[in-house]
């Protein structure tokens, strides 16, 4: 079959999931990228109008097809106010698949996704070895959002400013984590993620904590990969394949009653796309996965149990928490993370304007569309400061980077925590 018939093949599949939008514009009023460009082009609309003859204006105008679908946070929050339930997540997701066969992958992706995320012995040995000189092109900014910045990378990065980032990863501190299930006869496979390995160990470190104090047994092998969905959302479903059949042959065998993430992100894609792409034999072991993973605050709140704090301290730190998108749109999490800080004595939640909105990260998006990201960050942040917050909890380690960046910039003296560090805290030594 040849190429162009093999692009009108796939762009046909598109049309069942299009056949159910009333074109009603609900989508327009909850999109964080209209709202700043006002181009309904950026809309979900827009875009499933583009994709009902993807195949002719693939071959037209490729480039501005794929800048059209680039611009897009799939933050969900479309998905989630559409009254007619168009799976329009899935159909931008599989525009981009069909897009990257026609056009390729940039450089830059092939390398990240191809060579590094699909071989994590290499992506875990250069996060390693890059540790000792990280100082020779990051500068510590002494901050409360615990940032670093980089002149020398100024060029290619702009003024964003980065996460501090660990001397050494979770893998190396933990290595192949096994421990026995204690008082609560549960026992969890904790799959940490590419950022709570590499970026932010401290809320791995934070997770056994909870594990270890509430009687949880542990099984973190150090032989997983990246759960796939920055290739995912980029269009590269083959590498997307790749990581996911690595995953689930390292998982077999595994005994765990629960599956656990502390990353949205990780949470969605293990609990929705990993039985959606498994093949052949795998698919029924990815099914049952799926079937037991929750999000760290979902299986500390529903599974375990927690209660708010009887005997709150006499100062209490201000605490707002962002609903992370994948986690309150399509995950439904949103009253279990307020509980975790609840249950912190130390700590008074307070509400900020808008907390489901999305912060602007989505992904490479921050990388190829800095500029709208900020834009979108910003009211992020505003909302953020008006509350008053000392500190902002997260569910999500992307939306701590991004909303780290957004108060950094801003010289914003408030400090950005993952939820689970706020009940870690609550529980002791």
């Amino acid at each position: 079959m040849d190429r162009l018939a093999k692009l009108a093949e796939e762009t046909a599949k598109l049309d069942d999931r299009l056949s159910a939008c009333m074109k009603c514009g609900t989508c327009q009023s909850v999109c964080p990228v209209f709202a700043e460009s006002m181009r309904e082009s950026d809309v979900a609309r827009g875009k499933l109008s583009l994709l009902s003859d993807l195949a002719g204006k693939i071959t037209s105008d490729a480039e501005g097809v794929r800048e059209r679908l680039d611009r897009c946070l799939l933050c969900g929050s479309c998905q989630a106010a559409c009254p007619s339930g168009v799976d329009i997540l899935g159909a931008f997701l599989k525009a981009r698949e069909i897009s990257a066969k026609y056009l390729g992958l940039s450089p830059v992706k092939k390398l990240i996704f191809r060579a590094m995320l699909c071989n994590p012995k290499l992506f875990s040995l250069l996060a390693e070895v890059s540790a000792p000189f990280r100082g020779l092109v990051m500068r510590r900014q002494n901050d409360a959002p615990k940032t670093m910045r980089s002149p020398l990378l100024s060029p290619l990065i702009g003024d964003r400013r980065l996460p501090e980032l660990p001397p050494e990863t979770a893998r190396q501190k933990f290595g192949d984590y096994d421990s026995p299930a204690g008082k609560s006869g549960i026992k969890v496979l904790f799959f940490a993620g590419c950022m709570g390995d590499k970026v932010y160990p401290n809320v791995t470190e934070a997770c056994l904590k909870i594990f270890r104090a509430r009687g949880v047994g542990v099984r973190m092998p150090s032989s997983l990969a990246c759960c796939g969905i920055p290739a995912l959302a980029s269009g590269d479903a083959d590498s997307f394949k790749k990581m996911l059949s690595h995953n689930l042959s390292k998982l077999e065998g595994e005994k765990f009653d629960y599956a656990v993430t502390a990353c949205a992100s990780c949470t969605e894609t293990i609990e929705k796309f990993w039985p959606q792409y498994a093949e052949g034999r795998q698919k029924e072991q990815a099914e049952r996965i799926a079937a037991k993973t929750l999000d760290i605050s979902a299986f500390v709140a529903d599974v375990l149990g927690v209660e708010p704090a009887k005997a709150p301290a006499e100062r209490r730190e201000k605490v707002t928490y962002h609903d992370s998108c994948h986690l309150a749109k399509s995950l439904g999490v949103r009253i279990q993370p307020r509980k975790l800080i609840e249950a912190n004595p130390g700590c008074e939640l307070v509400e900020m304007r808008e907390p489901d909105r999305c912060c602007g990260c989505g992904g490479s998006f921050t990388l190829t569309h800095y500029g709208l990201s900020k834009k979108i960050g910003g009211r992020k942040r505003d909302n953020i400061a008006a509350s008053g917050a000392e500190t902002v909890a997260c569910g999500c380690p992307a939306c701590m980077m991004q909303i780290s960046n957004m108060l950094a910039l801003n010289g914003d003296a408030v400090k950005v925590e993952h939820v689970a560090e706020i009940y870690a805290r609550s529980l002791g030594d």
